[in-house]
């Protein structure tokens, strides 16, 4: 079943697929087979990951469709599985307020106070510079990210053109990060260096990149810690925009503050948060809106 694949796959996901089918014959590889694979698959690797299978053995097998080697692509006929979709866990303001008490100390607290006050990604957030940051305009704009693959830290462009974006700062973190900047000249002109624009917002004492992973790991724990249970650092994103939801701002401003491709898929995807706050809306309506006046028989109001 030697077909290639036109966009670049790991070489685990190649040797799982190759083993299961790779034996058979691809006038003989039928959906049945490729939905016993998918099962298989599913008890070891998440569904999301055999789903991305999925989409590599269809763009294989269309590849071979196309060349005449097959009639019909059988993944065209083979269902994949739907990933579970993750139950979101956002912090209160209480929450957000205590997991703070107990990162006072951390060394990576400006990050986590940075996260829940702008709702910027991991990525985007160890991706800001300081020319990046307009303290007295009270903005920044994510114009790069910053990734791990390898063990090698890499500063890449955004994926998409919404990801590139300005986003306003509060008032609140203005201020801090004004003083957590002059925290920094400091300390760089105490090891003979002068803090540039083009240095990492987020660095460690070196002025190198921050290991995403450390950071990560580290959330965890605080969060452990301070009895909030099992919250992801993203988590701190969805935190950012279920506060914003439950103030009263607008999904259009939400979205652009998190890059998101369209007001849609904000909307889907904070869904469950804005059926929630439909009572709290009707309430605030019925004390904006007059009673109604309705008239008996008689012609007479009531």
């Amino acid at each position: 079943m030697a077909t290639p694949y036109h966009k670049k796959s790991t070489g685990n996901q190649r040797n799982e697929a190759r083993e299961a089918l790779g034996h058979l014959q691809l006038r003989k590889l039928q959906p049945e087979m490729i939905e016993a694979y998918y099962g298989n698959a599913c008890e070891k690797l998440s569904a999301r990951t055999v789903q991305h299978h999925h989409r590599l053995l269809s763009e294989a097998l269309k590849h071979a469709e196309r060349r005449g080697h097959i009639g019909r692509n059988p993944c065209s006929l083979a269902e994949a599985p739907s990933p579970r979709k993750r139950i979101m866990r956002t912090l209160t303001p209480a929450e957000v307020e205590t997991m703070l008490e107990y990162a006072a100390d951390n060394q990576f607290y400006p990050v986590y106070y940075t996260a829940v006050s702008t709702g910027l990604r991991q990525a985007e957030l160890l991706g800001l510079r300081w020319r990046d940051i307009d303290l007295d305009g009270l903005s920044l704009s994510v114009s790069r990210t910053l990734y791990k693959r390898r063990g090698v830290c890499i500063f890449k462009e955004p994926k998409t053109k919404g990801s590139s974006r300005r986003v306003t700062l509060t008032p609140k973190l203005a201020r801090f990060l004004r003083e957590y900047k002059r925290e920094r000249e400091i300390m760089y002109l105490e090891r003979g260096k002068i803090l540039s624009l083009d240095d990492s917002v987020f660095a460690n004492d070196k002025g190198k990149p921050l290991d995403p992973c450390t950071i990560t790991h580290n959330f965890a724990k605080i969060a452990k810690r301070a009895g909030l249970g099992q919250v992801r650092f993203h988590d701190l994103r969805h935190t950012f925009a279920s506060i914003m939801l439950m103030k009263g701002a607008p999904a259009k401003v939400i979205s652009e503050c998190l890059g998101h491709a369209s007001v849609a898929f904000t909307m889907d995807t904070y869904s469950h948060l804005i059926e929630g706050m439909q009572e709290d809306a009707m309430a605030l309506l019925d004390e904006a809106l007059p009673p109604g006046m309705v008239e008996n028989k008689e012609g007479v109001s009531i």
